[in-house]
Formats: C-alpha cells, structure tokens, sequence
C-alpha cells in the first residue's frame, strides 16, 4: 500500500468514527468522505462548497480543483505536509480529519495552492477570482503568485496577508493577523521572504524585500523592516534582537517565549 493510500485510508477511518459518535453530521461526512474515493476528490467537494457563489457553480470549481490535482501531484503532496504540520503542532488537532473539517488556516492555504497553479498556467483571472473568494470566505488574502512551500500551519488564520512576491519555505508556522506585505508602491521583488523553521506570531508585520533567516522566530505584534539572521529572536516596534531562538526550528516547537540576549549580544541590539 502506498503511502498516499495509507493517509486517505486513515482520514477515512476518522471520518467513519465522527459520523458514528455525532449523527448531526453524519450526512456531511457520508457526502465528504465516505462516499469518495481520493483525498483529492474529498478535498475538492469540501472546499468549493465553501467557496461557490452563484457567479460560479460549484460543479465548475470542482472541475478545477480536480484539473489542477491531476496537471500538479505535487498539490496532495504539499497539502499532505500541511495536514501532518497541523496535526503535530496544534493540540487543538486531534486527527488527520479535523484540519479538512474545521480549521479555515488550511482551507485557506489549500485554497491558495489550486489558485497559484492556476497563476502559473496562464489563468490569471480565474487564479485572481480565487485569491477574492478566499480573502471573503476566510478572511485570508494570499496573492496567487506568492510561493509557499509544505508543512505550513496557518493558525487561526484571520486577517493573515501575503504579498504577490512573498516567499515562505517548508516548515513555517504563522498565527493569525500576520502581514507580509511591502513598504510603499514600488514595484518588482518588494514582500518578505520567510525561511524554513520559522515561528511567526500573531499580529506580526513583516515588510519590504526583507528576508527572515531559517529558525528565526518573529514575536507577536512586531514590527520587521531589516533582515533577520538565522536563529535570532526578533520583538518590537521596531523589531529588535531580543535573543536566540531556543529549538532549531521554532515552527515546531511552537513556543512564544522570549529568549536569552547573551548568544546575540555580538550582533547589537538592532537589525
């Protein structure tokens, strides 16, 4: 059995045991999951549901969804990563399932995925429309050319902005009301670029063609406009050096606490 087949066949073992315990929602999953034979397939009902409007039929969306799956394996791949990030990281994820059920942060970024496919086909318009029904349905607005990588958890979510040229690496965790955004209307390369490991906390702006170095850890409602090493903790307004992340990759260890000056001291107190 492929690895694939053994991911499905467990969310659909979850789901037979959400419908059992809650018959109020058993139709729902009977019609998401049970009745499907694909993750690819589940994730595709589920999500233009939530995203059709009478402008665009769902059985359209469907079709998109389900072109972009098969044109880019790539797709499941990452959203497999995203689900496996949720499921470590957030002790409100009890299952493989509940993120497809319930979380917005990973109905949003899989969202995002069908929409920058579609970006990089040529379909523009339709990559745009997407980008504007995910910012109404979810409250998160992600250019369709951003380039995200895998195991992303997007907490939460809400209010959550990337910017056309922003880049985030694999393994990145971002809380809710996080901007990576520009510093004015210049044009070209101007929105952050995020390496891998890195914790950003709630409220955070990050701004201008700045990069976050890996394992860095960005604290909540600060303010970035300089480059941040690898490893550093950042807090502020402006942000400043306030220490050394204390796991290599704070994504996972998910951790807000501040941490010890003394490793950075050689860097100054600024960035």
């Amino acid at each position: 059995m492929s690895q694939p087949d053994h991911f499905w066949l467990k969310i659909r073992a979850d789901a037979q045991a959400v419908a059992k315990r809650e018959p109020a929602l058993a139709p729902l999953i009977d019609d998401v999951f049970l009745t499907r034979g694909s993750l690819e397939d589940a994730l595709s009902v589920r999500l233009t549901r939530k995203l059709a409007y009478h402008a665009t039929p769902e059985s359209q969306l469907v079709e998109v969804f389900g072109e972009a799956f098969a044109q880019n394996p790539n797709i499941i791949m990452q959203v497999q990563a995203d689900i496996l990030a949720i499921k470590e990281r957030d002790p409100a994820c009890r299952d493989l399932l509940t993120p497809i059920l319930y979380f917005k942060g990973f109905h949003a970024l899989t969202c995002y995925r069908f929409a920058h496919h579609l970006w990089n086909t040529g379909r523009t318009d339709l990559a745009l429309y997407l980008q504007s029904l995910i910012s109404e349905v979810f409250a998160v607005d992600i250019h369709p050319a951003a380039h995200i990588g895998a195991g992303i958890l997007l907490d939460h979510a809400t209010g959550f902005v990337a910017g056309e040229t922003s880049v985030i690496a694999d393994n990145v965790s971002i809380l809710h009301g996080v901007t990576l955004g520009g510093t004015g209307k210049e044009c070209g390369d101007r929105h952050p670029k995020i390496r891998s490991g890195v914790l950003i906390g709630a409220g955070a702006k990050i701004l201008g063609n700045i990069t976050i170095g890996q394992g860095a850890k960005v604290g909540a409602n600060s303010v970035v406009l300089h480059d941040v090493p690898p490893h550093a903790t950042v807090a502020g307004v402006p942000a400043k050096i306030v220490g050394r992340a204390e796991a290599t990759e704070p994504s996972r260890s998910m951790s807000h606490n501040l941490d010890n000056l003394e490793e950075f001291v050689n860097l100054g107190d600024g960035i």
